[in-house]
């Protein structure tokens, strides 16, 4: 059961989706998240008036994928005019607060006491800069599943942490004041300073999490290969999401190796065998999803024109070249062979040399 559709295997529905804000690439570690991201940002550069790609992997490869440093300001991408990127530690941030001031030190401290909401607030205050700077469409760029699921929930909890600490504010309100004013912290410290700076928090969390829960506004691109663990672990994804409220009905399925021509390698025709049992069930249970096919290749796709050229294969679905004239597969047998024979040479050649 293989899909041959043009619609269902790109990603072009996410391209013409044009009330799209945030679009979430995520997935199991080491099966291309920041390549698909990167060139999903580089297609949506060409049809939306200015995008954003955040990663937020602390192990960040979004300054590899593009061969250019980025940080956690915005810059934009060697090469475009309306592609920036920038690249965030939630924690690291949170163990730097920007702010030295009293009130931040403060605020931090009293984050802390809530489990999970230091990550949340530092997410928070990255989607503030974020809507301040008026972004068309923000491309996240996620840590594997595990820490994607963590920061999909941060809505959520922060929502309930600032609900406890409004909570606490509004029982031991009295006593800070009283407090503040004894210690000459002055008005930073004062319950209006507190609950603003708390209402205004919420609000953007509130507004943000609306918008997580639109299909129009927000949807999930989820990355995989086509392995068994892979599966398990795009399953499980897709199962959180949906508990979630989050929108996703595109899948990627990367690094599918095809039979280009008459494959010699057992190992080769082995790893084709299992890729093709796996696709097979992809294909069954998500026969609702777009899923698109990208193909196994010989390098590594980095640069700016790499991602260009790659891009051609989420737009149309990937055909793999073949011939049914026999003298033409033949010829290509026999080039392939004579170059693996003039490699072995050269490697022969290095031998006896360091042997002499």
């Amino acid at each position: 059961m293989e899909k041959t559709s043009e619609v269902e295997g790109t990603v072009r529905n996410i391209l013409e989706e044009e009330t799209l804000k945030w679009v979430f690439v995520g997935g199991k570690g080491g099966v291309g998240k920041t390549t698909c991201s990167s060139i999903i940002s580089v297609l949506l550069s060409q049809v939306r008036s200015s995008v954003l790609i955040i990663s937020t992997d602390p192990a960040h490869n979004l300054s590899d994928a593009f061969q250019q440093k980025f940080t956690h300001t915005p810059i934009l991408v060697n090469g475009f005019t309306n592609l920036y990127a920038m690249e965030v530690d939630p924690v690291a941030e949170q163990e730097n607060p920007s702010g030295s001031d009293g009130m931040e030190k403060w605020f931090s401290e009293l984050a802390g006491a809530i489990p999970g909401i230091d990550e949340a607030m530092s997410f928070a205050e990255m989607l503030k800069l974020v809507q301040t700077l008026d972004y068309s469409v923000i491309v996240f760029d996620t840590a594997p599943t595990g820490h994607t699921l963590r920061l999909l929930q941060f809505p959520s909890v922060l929502e309930k942490g600032l609900a406890k600490m409004m909570s606490l504010k509004s029982k031991f309100g009295g006593l800070l004041n009283q407090m503040t004013r004894m210690f000459g912290m002055g008005d930073d410290f004062g319950d209006d300073a507190i609950l603003g700076r708390l209402e205004g928090m919420k609000d953007v969390i509130e507004q943000v999490n609306q918008q997580f829960k639109d299909p129009d506004m927000t949807t999930f691109v989820c990355v995989c290969i086509p392995e068994f663990l892979s599966l398990y672990e795009t399953e499980r994804l897709v199962q959180q999401l949906a508990k979630f409220e989050i929108d996703t009905h595109n899948i990627i399925i990367n690094q599918v190796i095809h039979d280009e021509e008459d494959v010699e390698s057992k190992l080769l025709q082995a790893r084709m065998k299992m890729q093709q049992k796996y696709l097979n069930q992809f294909y069954e249970l998500y026969d609702d999803f777009h899923i698109t096919k990208l193909p196994l290749l010989p390098e590594e796709v980095t640069g700016v024109e790499a991602l260009k050229a790659f891009s051609k294969h989420f737009k149309t679905p990937y055909q793999p070249p073949c011939s049914t004239d026999p003298e033409e597969r033949l010829e290509r047998r026999v080039l392939g062979l004579k170059q693996q024979l003039s490699e072995a040479e050269e490697q022969l050649a290095i031998i006896r040399k360091e042997k002499a």
